[in-house]
């Protein structure tokens, strides 16, 4: 008879320690090079990421951090980087500058060449980058809030969403004559922009002509038409659908009018349409970097390159011929409007380096205002480099004898600090680029929070 086996001597307290330390190894690995949460604490990417104060509501997103170990970053990728005049800090902006070329920031648009005695070109985003960052116009502007009546006679305005049309007639907004402009509450979900407070106080609204006009229609049987205009300055961009009693070429069109230069530009669907009494169809009009754009259905049904206007005033029109229409569902929107408020608005970028700006233009720290400012405390020694974003850095606090005392937190995030009359004169830099090797991963996707009460509920992949 064979012995039994001996029994394992159990050490319980080993396991555990194994485990626990094979599942922080993995997760530091996980964390290094491969996927990381992360909390956004600002608004500089609102309301493509929310960061706010104002209404609590701060994103957590998952950033990929594997992609940029195979491959370069994409232009119009959103990134989180070093921030390269404090690189204890992360930050998270838009690509929209890339190695070897001149960007140009101009009339709110984006423009880059790679040759320098070359014309600037407008810069377009890929379709589901520019869907996502259409900014709705604010209900809360009473501008903004509903269609006016400036022609015809029996219509009514069913609130900032509906139009009823009786006959001929145009509707138009904003409904005051005014032009649309970049107001900082615009693009915000649910209530959030009610509770907004300006975070530059001196940013001043600006027009824009970039704008899209969303909704549905249903003709009536004795409908002509249906135009839909976009103005910027003195241009007229008609959209026209043909409905039932259509005489002409039951094709839709689009034409600009009132351009130096370039007088009635035109272009027509390759497919006959027209609209059917009694039935809704969906429509889209957009005037976006220059490029006119018509959809239907769902479907676009033709495209009108345009040349670039400087005068950006704007507005939205709806114009019905014949006996009517009703108009539901109508959305207006306006593009991302690159203000030039800061130090810089034209980069000329080295290869292996990028320029990075926020969404929220109004209110966000980065390409167009990095400063770096060089002080030390002898004269003649060694001096410190560090980020010029007075007051938070550096930080003046009178109350020693010898003078004010100065606090600056360098590059490398550091904090110094000396007497100021005892110290150098200040030099100042402006660094707008991001190095490549301080790019650290892509932002994928928002997962919270949920904020029931305000009406947003932030899950969504990030473009």
């Amino acid at each position: 008879m064979s012995p039994a086996p001996a029994t394992p001597r159990r050490r319980p307290w080993r396991d555990n320690l194994e485990a626990i330390t094979m599942a922080i190894i993995m997760a530091v690995m996980l964390k290094y090079f491969l996927v990381e949460a992360y909390q956004i604490p600002t608004g500089s990417m609102q309301p493509t990421l929310m960061g706010n104060d104002d209404t609590g509501i701060k994103d957590r997103i998952i950033v990929d951090k594997l992609s940029f170990h195979f491959r370069d970053p994409l232009r119009f990728e959103i990134a989180v980087f070093k921030y390269p005049l404090d690189r204890s800090k992360n930050f998270i902006k838009r690509i929209c500058g890339m190695p070897g070329e001149e960007l140009l920031i101009r009339d709110g648009d984006l423009w880059t060449r790679t040759d320098p005695g070359a014309e600037f070109r407008v810069l377009r985003r890929p379709r589901p980058v520019y869907m996502d960052t259409w900014k709705r116009l604010h209900a809360g502007e009473p501008r903004a809030a509903a269609w006016r009546q400036v022609e015809g006679g029996s219509w009514r305005m069913l609130g900032r969403g509906a139009v009823e049309a009786r006959g001929d007639g145009v509707v138009r907004l904003p409904g005051d004559g005014s032009s649309v402009l970049d107001n900082y509450r615009d693009g915000y979900p649910g209530r959030m922009g009610d509770l907004l407070t300006r975070g530059r106080a001196m940013a001043t609204n600006r027009p824009v002509g970039d704008l899209r006009l969303e909704g549905e229609v249903r003709a009536l049987p004795g409908l002509e038409a249906v135009t839909l205009e976009l103005r910027e300055g003195s241009r007229v961009y008609r959209f026209r659908i043909p409905g039932p009693a259509d005489a002409a070429d039951p094709r839709p069109s689009i034409r600009a009018d009132a351009i130096p230069g370039a007088e009635g530009l035109e272009t027509r669907a390759d497919a006959p349409f027209r609209l059917e009494a009694g039935s809704s169809v969906s429509f889209a009009v957009q005037n976006l970097d220059d490029l006119l754009a018509f959809e239907i259905g769902g479907e676009t049904v033709a495209e009108l390159e345009i040349p670039a206007a400087r005068d950006q005033a704007s507005a939205f029109a709806i114009r019905v011929d014949g006996e009517g229409a009703d108009f539901s569902a109508l959305e207006v929107y306006r593009d991302i409007y690159y203000t030039e408020d800061g130090k810089q608005s034209r980069f000329e970028i080295p290869p292996g380096h990028y320029v990075m700006l926020g969404d929220n233009t109004q209110d966000s720290s980065d390409s167009r205002f990095w400063t770096l400012v060089t002080h030390g405390p002898d004269p003649d020694g060694p001096q410190v480099r560090g980020n010029w974003f007075p007051p938070q850095n550096p930080v003046t606090i009178p109350g020693d004898p010898r003078g004010p005392r100065i606090f600056l937190r360098d590059e490398w995030g550091e904090l110094h600090t000396w007497i100021t009359s005892q110290a150098a004169a200040p030099s100042f830099e402006e660094v707008p680029l991001v190095p490549r090797d301080l790019i650290v991963g892509r932002a994928v996707l928002v997962f919270w929070p949920f904020k029931p009460s305000l009406g947003v509920w932030r899950l969504k992949w990030i473009r």
